[in-house]
């Protein structure tokens, strides 16, 4: 079995390699390096000003020293787009913008890296926390708190699209910031926005369905010319049923009043997702995407997809104490282990083919390292809990 507390500090230390000073954190290459041809990505540096974070909860001084420098710039650095206001999606090495949209995956990240860093006492975190809520509160919520995708760099007209990983990702960040202020009504609107996606599941099988219209009717043939889409990809994803069922069980136990429906309908995304997601085409591993009749899409293997599963199986094995999680975790642990930990290069490899060999497709190196190292703590800490409030 891994040692989960070794590979947490080698996660970290692979990382480190990632800032640049004054814009944020780069794009990792297979080896470590930051790639000079990629931008700086705002998901990327919320995402590793979060990891960081946890590392200094755990007395790391050097990753206090990273998350002071990406929340300075969040803050002053030129991803921070001072005129229509929020934060941009991409600026290259020099601080020039290259992605000019405004998306609410990427703003969600933003109130995470916050939440992280406030918990860690960041110079600064406080007021970033302040302006991004500020920010997701007037642009990327409508009027029933539900999520706003994406808008031009204006903030104008929003795109017509709504999106359940844009939702998903709201209801962590809803939660981790509920956990650290105090604020329970962060969390009351992360459960309401859970409750909406996931009521779709219902009509598809406890599949959930991706991509809506501005009405949030379900476009269950979104992008089927286009089916291994980045961020958008055709059919229904097992990985994401995994994520959101442990988010549900989150939501569960920070209520002082549980709804009941939070824990079955976990245990139904867990079910379904692993059903037609675990050696769906007769190989271990997660295909990435299957259709609406269950057959493989994208049969290549994300890693993030497998430590969502780890966590996941965590999670309900804490809720109910049933063995049978348990053994997922330890099944999928050694998958893990044996395919996609790189003792070479460092880090996990990103993508694997069906033949579970490392590739890059859809991600070129490895640009971080949050959900790996989300599910080394979360196998280690308690995973119906948010990170940073328990570390700290």
């Amino acid at each position: 079995m891994i040692d989960l507390a070794v590979e947490g500090r080698r996660l970290v230390d692979f990382a480190r390699a990632s800032y640049v000073e004054g814009l944020g954190f780069g794009w990792l290459d297979g080896s470590g390096r930051t790639d000079p041809d990629r931008a700086v990505h705002l998901w990327v540096t919320c995402r590793m000003v979060h990891v960081f974070s946890l590392a200094a909860l755990q007395g790391d001084a050097d990753a206090a020293r990273l998350a002071r420098g990406g929340v300075r710039a969040l803050t002053d650095g030129p991803l921070r787009d001072r005129g229509p206001g929020g934060w941009l999606s991409s600026v290259d090495l020099r601080g020039r913008p290259v992605g000019t949209g405004k998306q609410a995956y990427d703003h969600a990240f933003v109130l995470l890296a916050a939440s992280s860093a406030v918990a860690a006492g960041t110079e600064g975190a406080d007021e970033l926390l302040a302006r991004s809520w500020q920010t997701f509160e007037r642009h990327f919520l409508d009027g029933a708190g539900l999520v706003i995708d994406s808008y031009p760099r204006d903030l104008g007209e929003p795109e017509p699209y709504r999106g359940a990983n844009s939702s998903m990702h709201t209801v962590e960040a809803l939660l981790a910031v509920a956990e650290v202020t105090g604020d329970r009504g962060r969390r009351e609107a992360a459960l309401a926005i859970a409750r909406h996606l996931v009521g779709f599941a219902g009509d598809f099988g406890h599949r959930l369905p991706e991509h809506f219209d501005p009405h949030w009717t379900p476009l269950p043939d979104y992008h089927r010319d286009r089916p291994d889409d980045a961020f958008r990809p055709f059919g229904w994803t097992p990985g994401h049923s995994l994520e959101w069922a442990r988010l549900l069980l989150q939501l569960e136990a920070a209520g002082e009043a549980p709804e009941p429906w939070l824990l079955p309908t976990a245990r139904d995304l867990f079910e379904v997702g692993v059903r037609h997601g675990w050696e769906a085409d007769g190989a271990p591993g997660f295909c990435y995407t299957v259709d609406w009749q269950d057959r493989p899409v994208v049969r290549r293997r994300m890693h993030w997809v497998h430590a969502e599963a780890v966590a996941a199986a965590a999670a309900l094995h804490a809720r109910t104490g049933e063995e049978r999680y348990a053994e997922h975790a330890r099944r999928w642990w050694a998958f893990v282990e044996d395919v996609l930990v790189d003792r070479e290069g460092g880090s996990w490899h990103h993508e694997l083919d069906a033949d579970n060999r490392p590739t890059a497709v859809t991600w070129s190196g490895k640009p971080d390292v949050y959900h790996a190292y989300q599910a080394t703590l979360l196998a280690r800490l308690d995973p119906l809990r948010g990170l940073a409030a328990q570390l700290r």
